[in-house]
């Protein structure tokens, strides 16, 4: 509903993303979630190799909030066995990006990139004369 959307927003104040999210349809904002997910990894990789270690730890933080709104945006009834699995590798990431936080893990903050790229790339190739019916998974569209 509306009100996922204006969380969302704020999520993306409090997380320094630039951007107008207010005026972001439903597929533009998932694109941006993602985005920030992967920004937030890109960074806590650089400072993990700069041994900015609480840096690091800030950057995973950011990146698994971002995750956890992108998993609790899901609309399981609407998504059906593609909003579970989306679910599963959501859970999945917040845990590999839990580890690579927790043991300076750069083949975990990798994966965790690669997925995350993977969901955005699909996500991005969405025909835009298709992108009404896609976010049907999701309650911001809703």
């Amino acid at each position: 509903m509306l009100g996922s959307s204006r969380r969302y927003a704020e999520q993306y104040r409090k997380l320094e993303v630039s951007g107008n999210v207010m005026d972001a349809d439903p597929h533009r904002l998932v694109a941006l979630l993602l985005s920030g997910a992967c920004e937030r990894i890109r960074l806590a990789k650089a400072c993990l190799d700069q041994g900015d270690l609480a840096r690091k730890g800030k950057a995973i933080g950011e990146a698994c909030a971002i995750v956890g709104h992108l998993n609790g945006s899901l609309d399981h009834e609407a998504g059906g066995e593609l909003a579970g699995n989306l679910s599963s590798l959501y859970d999945y990431l917040v845990q590999r990006l839990t580890e690579a936080n927790l043991h300076n893990d750069h083949a975990a903050l990798d994966e965790a990139l690669g997925l995350l790229g993977e969901i955005d790339a699909a996500w991005n190739a969405i025909p835009a004369e298709q992108r009404q019916a896609a976010p049907a998974v999701l309650e911001t569209a809703r």
